[in-house]
């Protein structure tokens, strides 16, 4: 198929057309070629959003994805199931897009978390509208959320979203504070436009007990205006960020964990950097995700999509669904390879992935 505009999907193998498994080890989990393990899975459920950051979605946002075509409550909840039962996942993510768009954003919750009791269901959301459906979503089997937010001033907001939000998105946090959505994390893009912010956002955050981890910028904007030599790198955040706090590097209590952290003048809170670009962690990424359609994508940065949509709506067998998925994570890529020579960046952005 022909690669789609505006990052939305380009599945490249029809169901009928299963991924290679030669050489896969007789595994039950999510293994690869390189020996790691899949443990957390992200689900995407839309690509609407209600804001249109400029380093995710274009101005126009993305084309819908006719709702036929995305994966419902049920069919959500038996791949999560599957995931967690068949294929070792120990954590979901929900994603989109914003996946508070979904009107049965509290079905999907609900379904999942009965599909697979004890396991740690997540939210990563900006907020919007969060304070009508946190305690729901805590009801429904929610355990925690990770907001997005990259600044306090109200004006930079405005530009680098294109929506006058930031009180909508600060009334969001304190209603998943007031349900005991925690611990509660706040996930900030390191821009240039937006650089010397972060010391007043790392400060809210500690007062408002909020753990900030911020994310260097990746590749992964619709408008394709990412270059390597005006991202802002873990480096220069922290050395604005030490002109202000005193930062004490402390060790990653998971190994698979992609945020790098520092105690924050001499502790308890800290903050986290999440350097996709410069500290690359992709040796030990264990992450599995599924696209708002049904498609497993090993990889942020890999264009290859493996179709679970048609089997499961075919009739497909949890077992079948469970190899599939096994084989498409089998040809998971070795790194995203930002840094090499013929690096194509991937034909979705990030609103159509997922985060």
């Amino acid at each position: 198929m022909a690669a789609l505009s505006l990052g939305m999907p380009a599945v490249r193998r029809s169901p009928s057309a299963a991924p290679s498994i030669e050489g896969r080890p007789d595994a039950a989990g999510l293994v690869d070629r390189f020996g790691r393990v899949a443990h957390d899975l992200r689900v995407s459920i839309t690509s609407a959003c209600s804001l249109r950051c400029t380093y995710c979605m274009p101005a126009e946002g993305l084309p819908v994805i006719p709702k036929d075509e995305l994966l419902s409550a049920s069919e959500i909840a038996r791949l999560v199931g599957i995931a967690v039962h068949d294929l070792g996942v120990r954590e979901v993510r929900f994603t989109g897009g914003e996946p508070l768009t979904r009107a049965d954003l509290v079905e999907i919750i609900a379904l999942s978390s009965a599909a697979a009791p004890g396991i740690p269901l997540a939210l990563t959301t900006n907020g919007i509208g969060l304070d009508r459906k946190a305690q729901a979503l805590k009801d429904a089997g929610l355990t925690r959320v990770n907001v997005s937010l990259d600044t306090l001033d109200r004006e930079h907001f405005t530009r680098l979203t294109r929506r006058d939000r930031l009180p909508r998105v600060l009334d969001g946090i304190a209603a998943a504070h007031r349900a005991g959505l925690g611990p509660l994390k706040v996930n900030a893009v390191a821009m240039r436009e937006t650089l010397h912010d972060a010391p007043a956002l790392l400060a809210w955050a500690v007062e408002h007990g909020c753990r900030l981890r911020f994310i260097e910028q990746m590749p992964l904007d619709a408008d394709e205006q990412w270059k390597r030599d005006n991202m802002v790198d873990a480096d220069e955040l922290l050395a604005v960020l030490g002109e202000h706090f005193d930062l004490e590097a402390v060790a990653r209590e998971d190994p698979s964990s992609p945020a790098e952290e520092w105690l924050v003048d001499g502790g308890p809170a800290t903050v986290g950097i999440i350097a996709s670009v410069t500290r690359s962690f992709c040796a030990a990424c264990d992450r599995t995700r599924l696209t708002a359609e049904g498609s497993v994508r090993s990889c942020l940065f890999s264009d290859d999509e493996t179709d679970l949509r048609g089997m499961l709506r075919a009739g497909a067998a949890d077992a079948e669904l469970a190899e599939r998925w096994r084989a498409a994570m089998w040809g998971k890529q070795a790194g995203h390879g930002i840094d090499a020579a013929d690096f194509h960046r991937p034909v979705r952005s990030m609103g159509g992935i997922g985060g």
